[in-house]
């Protein structure tokens, strides 16, 4: 119990980019809807947000007393319309939207609701329909780098191994963070998805987790995943649709312009989490990692996820020609174009394929992400870097 004290005290002192969103949120909006894989801090953050706040209530859906004090909504509501409620796991209890939408209607605060959901907002029975105008929307991931790094907690190769899941970085040792991934994962196919309704085997699921791991940042082969796990295409699609929805998967589709080249139709699929890749490849801690062939798709990932998880309103693709010239990342907001490439070394080499593909777009800056100390150039405006300098200029950058 000491050491998971610890952990949560050690969460506090991490503060959150969203929870300035979230703030601003709560002023324009009756409710606000955060929505994140389970474990990534949601509880944690509107528990800080809500110290000194007189008016706070809090209900864990999967507790069952709090679920009773729900048997009767409406009234509920009611009675604390001058509190801030906050239901967790609201996923649970898709009913509950419509609930929600006629206590809001009827007595419209901003400020009111912090609902949570460990599932997309489509998953979650077309909430927006029921709330639509009424509710904020933020996804909350697990730690970021830049999050780690503000609160002086950032030690790269941890966080690449173990992920950013806060229990399993901030864990006492590499294998108390195994332990409690692979608790997640096992949790996750056993009880989360039939929580949601879905009727699938779990040996099923977690060996398409597997496969998905073993294909992390490839190009998504549904029929090749389908033979391997003697299920049809359809039924693939079906499997990745979900785990994208429960944050597991990270879709990433081609970039498409105006060329007569061929390119690749397909997208990308990452295992979104570092240390959940590694768990299901059995890669236990950095020496492993280094000596593993996952290596260079594990740190594309790791890049990826840090910088679609810290940009907003912005497209993500990948792009990749039928000749093989390809880069791992193109960032875009209206005629702005920004190209990402990935090397794990503090050494990065540049193909061919890569000063062809920087032809073919011509993206007005080009980053080289690595794990070097410092950024410098190799070429007009291209720039080799580390994963918390490109986070930095991105985020500085007027995209």
């Amino acid at each position: 119990m000491q050491i998971e004290n610890s952990i949560y005290n050690m969460q506090d002192l991490i503060t959150r980019k969203a929870e300035d969103f979230l703030k601003v949120n709560l002023d324009i909006f009756p409710a606000v809807t955060i929505l994140g894989p389970r474990q990534c801090g949601k509880s944690t953050l509107v528990k800080m947000l809500s110290h000194g706040l007189p008016n706070f209530m809090y209900l864990d859906l999967q507790n069952r007393t709090d679920l009773a004090k729900l048997s009767e909504p409406e009234l509920l509501f009611q009675a604390n319309r001058n509190k801030i409620i906050c239901l967790d796991e609201i996923q649970l209890i898709p009913n509950l939207f419509s609930v929600l939408r006629s206590e809001v209607d009827s007595n419209r605060r901003n400020g009111r609701f912090i609902l949570l959901g460990s599932a997309s907002r489509d998953l979650i029975q077309k909430s927006s329909e029921s709330l639509a105008g009424r509710v904020g929307l933020i996804e909350l991931t697990p730690f970021l780098a830049s999050e780690l790094v503000q609160a002086n907690q950032f030690n790269l190769n941890r966080y690449w191994v173990r992920g950013g899941y806060p229990d399993s970085y901030l864990a006492a040792s590499d294998s108390a963070s195994v332990l409690w991934r692979e608790n997640f994962l096992r949790t996750y196919v056993e009880r989360d998805i039939p929580q949601l309704g879905f009727q699938i085997p779990a040996q099923q699921l977690k060996r398409m987790l597997i496969m998905s791991a073993h294909s992390h940042a490839q190009i998504f082969n549904a029929s090749k995943l389908g033979n391997s796990l003697g299920l049809t295409h359809p039924t693939i699609k079906r499997y990745l649709d979900l785990l994208e929805q429960t944050f597991i998967l990270r879709s990433l589709p081609p970039y498409e312009f105006n060329t007569k080249k061929r390119l690749v139709k397909s997208p990308k699929v990452y295992v979104r989490d570092s240390g959940l890749l590694h768990r299901l490849l059995q890669i236990d801690n950095f020496n492993a990692l280094l000596s593993h062939p996952i290596v260079g798709s594990s740190w594309e990932g790791l890049v990826i996820e840090n910088i679609c998880s810290s940009l907003s309103d912005c497209q993500f693709s990948f792009y990749k020609s039928a000749a093989g010239n390809e880069l791992d990342l193109i960032i875009q907001k209206g005629s702005k174009v920004i190209a990402i490439e990935c090397k794990a070394s503090t050494a990065p080499k540049l193909t061919k394929g890569f000063w062809k593909a920087i032809e073919d777009v011509k993206p007005e800056f080009t980053y080289v992400v690595a794990p070097v100390s410092e950024k410098f150039p190799i070429a007009e405006k291209i720039w080799v870097c580390n994963l918390n300098e490109v986070v930095e200029i991105l985020g500085s950058t007027r995209l």
